[in-house]
Formats: structure tokens, sequence, C-alpha cells
């Protein structure tokens, strides 16, 4: 890890490379934060994932489709990378990745009333039923458990559905 730590900063001297509890890329503080520990193919494979969100300067995104893409795009990216170095990312590896993040938005989907699989309103946070007309928001933080937290009946009055 240290080894490929190096090369890419030597590489890419804009990227901040910090030890974390977890593989991620910060935007915020242009960070790239990656576990410690024994090295293994997965935590090169994040490490690569993480630096590909940095180099296509993902800063957020505004639905649940866009962060799909990016993940993806990141993943693109970091085969790119392990080329470069050597590292072959296996396709499962990735496939299994992606979808923990089809899982997450999968669960936001389902109305809390009906257990209808609804789509994301307006770039946020909210979801609505078009079965029942329930209206609820869900967290952004991809790392936090799902919760729907079901609106007023005022708000869901004044909803489009």
């Amino acid at each position: 890890m240290d080894k490929l730590i190096a090369s890419l900063e030597s590489k890419f001297p804009d990227l901040a490379f910090t030890a974390g509890r977890q593989f991620s890329w910060s935007p915020e503080t242009g960070e790239i934060f990656y576990r410690t520990g024994p090295e293994n193919q997965k935590s090169l494979w994040s490490l690569l994932h993480e630096t590909g969100h940095a180099l296509l300067q993902h800063q957020s995104y505004q639905n649940d489709f866009e962060l799909l893409q990016m993940e993806l795009a990141a993943w693109q990216r970091a085969k790119q990378l392990g080329q470069e170095y050597g590292i072959v990312i296996d396709e499962d590896h990735i496939q299994d990745c992606l979808e923990t993040y089809r899982e997450w938005l999968y669960k936001r989907s389902i109305c809390p009333n009906c257990g209808t699989k609804c789509l994301q309103q307006d770039g946020s946070a909210r979801y609505g039923c078009h079965n029942c007309g329930t209206s609820w928001q869900v967290s952004n933080d991809r790392f936090a458990r799902t919760y729907r937290r079901r609106a007023s009946l005022a708000q869901i009055e004044k909803s489009p559905l």
C-alpha cells in the first residue's frame, strides 16, 4: 500500500493521501482517506477507486441515479489506474460494491405506507408514492441506516402527486 500511495502522490501531487478509518474521498478537504493495516488486493482496489473519485473531481450528487453513475465512473477510472500499476481489479468485486449502492437506493425507494417502489423527487432526498400519495424524506448519508421519515398530512396534501 505504501508503495502505491507514494507512486500516486508523485503522479498526482495535488492529491492528499491520509490514513483514516475507511476508504473515502473528501471533496471538501481534497483528501483521499485510506485504511491502514494488513495490505490486501481489496484495499489496493479501494485506494484506486477513491483516487478515481478525486481525479474525476466528484463533488456531490443531485439524485440517487447520479450517485450510482459517479460510483461506476470512479470504478472505471480505478481500472485505468490499475492498468498503469499492473493491478487488475476483479469485475465481481466492482459489481459487489455497486450492489451495495443499488441495495441502499432500493431500500430508500420503498413507500413506508404501502410498500410500492417509488421514484425520488426533484433531486432531493424526498420521495413520493404514486400509488398511495405518501411523501417521505430519507438521509443522504450513504453510511446511515435506511430510515424513512413520513411527511406530515399537510405536506402530503401539498405534494404534486
